[in-house]
């Protein structure tokens, strides 16, 4: 149906996405018409299904195809189109390679019974006890279920939250905070409000699946940005500012994943210096702030938000489960974003809002966070050993927040790996997910709370062996 050049300098997704828009252009394939399954691509040409998935993806963005849930992808039927449609019934087609399915059960599976490469923290890191007072106090002073709560949120946490972001030197009034059901609803609002289909968006490369997902779903073209393990790579964040003159740049210049680089004050300045210089607006992704033990400035700190939008959540420290998140932005901004809010899904919950006010409030609040703190440093110094024993090699080594992003030489393609690992019960982050572009890649994200279990390393250096017999001791 499409051919695919595996030796050109065009990437195989682009020529996947150029060959079925090609022939849904001259009616080859009628609106109605069927793709072939994921599987079913993917064997054809001898490619990744996630090559497939993501090609997919970007034609449902673009709006050449729909999906229909566990039937497959079918071209979209316009105003002209008068062929008869297509049968829609299931050719086989395998649920499981579709990335939102992916998402949902794979990138976040609870399932598997390691789980080095999830997002989240164990539930024992977690502030549980903080909740429950948060819960029992919520009880006693009785808990209003009629009504809705503000647009912009629980006032008593918007201003528990202003006032943090004054001891990080961020001068924001309550008025300028926006609660959202966490992060992701913060970066949904966001981008819903400052992009539109065919923007140019700079992303961090590599960076946020679900953001990237996000931003293509809404017709953005995306431009990554490299990251470096001191931070940024500075001279080619300004080529690529002259080349495509984006709107946008979703950054998470601390902490980030799933590098775990951190970009040093200098590299902020220069940042904002050209971002003014192309009138383009930066949003701040600093949800692992509080995972930092070192007071480092901020984008937002150093703009004052004048041109950064700051997004912050109390998933990873917490609880995932209560969804509570916020974004700091300019006044006429914000009222924009609170609108779009109030369109899309109403208010926040007030009830979890409380419940995370509450346990901010607790006593213990800064004494959790130290001790998550220091739990993840002596995890980090752990796992960054016994990685480095296997010969991996470590991109940054901060000893603090979440992840390790690493490699091994006799380990090249994650995707077989992660499919390796995953059939042992074991899920890992396979690095390809987290790339702009996607392209073959031997590097993964452990999360350094989940990679203390020896049957991790001894998967790994049983791959190891496979690949170089004699390359591990």
């Amino acid at each position: 149906m499409i051919t695919l050049n595996p030796e050109s300098r065009t990437p195989l997704v682009t020529q996947i996405v150029d060959g079925f828009r090609q022939l849904i252009t001259d009616q080859t394939l009628r609106g109605g018409a069927k793709l072939p399954s994921i599987r079913a691509l993917a064997a054809a040409h001898s490619i990744s299904v996630f090559t497939v998935v993501e090609a997919y993806d970007r034609l449902v963005a673009q709006g050449w195809v729909v999906s229909r849930s566990n039937a497959g992808f079918f071209v979209k039927r316009r105003a002209t189109d008068t062929a008869a449609p297509a049968a829609a019934e299931a050719d086989g087609a395998d649920p499981r390679f579709d990335a939102r399915w992916y998402l949902r059960h794979i990138f976040e599976s609870r399932n598997l019974e390691l789980k080095p490469g999830c997002g989240w923290l164990p539930n024992g890191w977690l502030f549980e006890d903080g909740v429950r007072r948060s819960l029992r106090q919520l009880a006693s002073e009785g808990v209003e279920l009629g009504g809705y709560g503000l647009p912009h949120g629980h006032m008593a946490l918007r201003v528990l939250i202003a006032e943090s972001l004054a001891e990080r030197e961020v001068t924001a009034a309550a008025g300028q905070i926006l609660l959202t059901q966490g992060s992701s609803q913060a970066f949904d609002l966001v981008a819903r409000g400052l992009v539109r289909p065919g923007d140019t968006v700079m992303v961090d490369d590599p960076g946020y699946p679900n953001l990237m997902f996000m931003l293509r779903f809404l017709g953005a073209r995306l431009v990554g940005v490299p990251r470096a393990p001191g931070g940024y790579d500075l001279a080619a964040f300004e080529e690529l500012l002259a080349a495509h003159r984006p709107k946008v740049f979703f950054t998470q210049p601390r902490l980030q994943s799933p590098t775990n680089s951190v970009a040093p004050v200098a590299q902020l300045f220069q940042l904002l210096k050209l971002a003014d210089q192309y009138g383009l607006t930066v949003v701040e992704n600093d949800i692992y702030a509080d995972l930092d033990p070192e007071q480092r400035p901020s984008l937002a700190s150093l703009d004052q938000l004048r041109r950064v939008v700051y997004v912050g959540s109390y998933s990873k420290t917490i609880s995932p489960n209560i969804r509570v998140g916020y974004l700091a932005a300019r006044g006429e901004l914000l009222e924009d974003l609170a609108q779009l809010k109030m369109v899309s899904g109403l208010t926040s919950s007030d009830i979890t809002e409380r419940l995370a006010f509450g346990a901010l409030c607790e006593g213990r609040w800064r004494k959790h966070l130290k001790s998550l703190r220091d739990r993840l440093a002596q995890a980090h110094e752990g796992v960054a050993r016994r990685l480095t024993d296997l010969g991996f090699e470590l991109f940054s080594e901060p000893k603090a927040g979440m992840y390790l992003w690493a490699r091994h030489p006799d380990l090249t393609d994650c995707i077989e790996l992660s499919q390796q690992a995953a059939a042992t019960g074991i899920l890992l982050g396979p690095g390809h997910l987290f790339l702009a572009e996607p392209r073959p890649t031997g590097w993964l994200r452990f999360n350094v709370a989940f990679s203390d279990d020896e049957r991790l390393y001894r998967f790994l250096d049983q791959q190891i062996r496979l690949h170089h017999p004699g390359a591990a001791a």
